[in-house]
C-alpha cells in the first residue's frame, strides 16, 4: 500500500453487526440518550415485544448489540411492553428523543 493510499483511503465500516431476522421482535421508545463509561445508554419504554440482552436495535441504517438492561438501577433479564428502562449497548446509534426505535432478534 503506496504512502497516499495510506493518508486518503476510506475509513472502513467499523460496525459489521447485521440484522438477519426480517421482522422486528419489538419497538422502544427513547426518552433520553446518554453515555456512560464510554456505553450509549438509552432511556425509555418498551413498547411492544420482549427485550432480552444480545438482541439488536436499529435506529435508521445503525445497528447496536444490547449489552446489557436495567430498570430501576438493577439489572434484570428481560423488558416486557410497558416497562422503563435503560438499555446500555455496545456501539452506537443516531437517535433524539422520541424516536421509536426497532429492536431484532440477534
Amino acid at each position: 500500500m503506496g504512502l497516499l493510499n495510506r493518508v486518503f483511503r476510506r475509513a472502513k465500516d467499523e460496525n459489521p453487526l447485521e440484522i438477519v431476522s426480517i421482522k422486528p421482535v419489538g419497538k422502544f421508545r427513547v426518552e433520553k440518550s446518554l453515555t456512560v463509561w464510554g456505553r450509549q445508554v438509552l432511556i425509555g419504554e418498551v413498547l411492544e415485544g420482549v427485550i432480552y440482552p444480545a438482541y439488536k436495535v436499529k435506529a435508521g441504517r445503525s445497528v447496536a448489540l444490547v449489552y446489557r438492561i436495567e430498570k430501576e438501577h438493577r439489572e434484570v433479564e428481560f423488558a416486557a411492553p410497558g416497562d422503563r428502562v435503560a438499555l446500555i449497548l455496545e456501539g452506537e446509534v443516531k437517535v433524539r428523543e422520541n424516536d421509536e426505535i426497532e429492536v431484532y432478534q440477534s
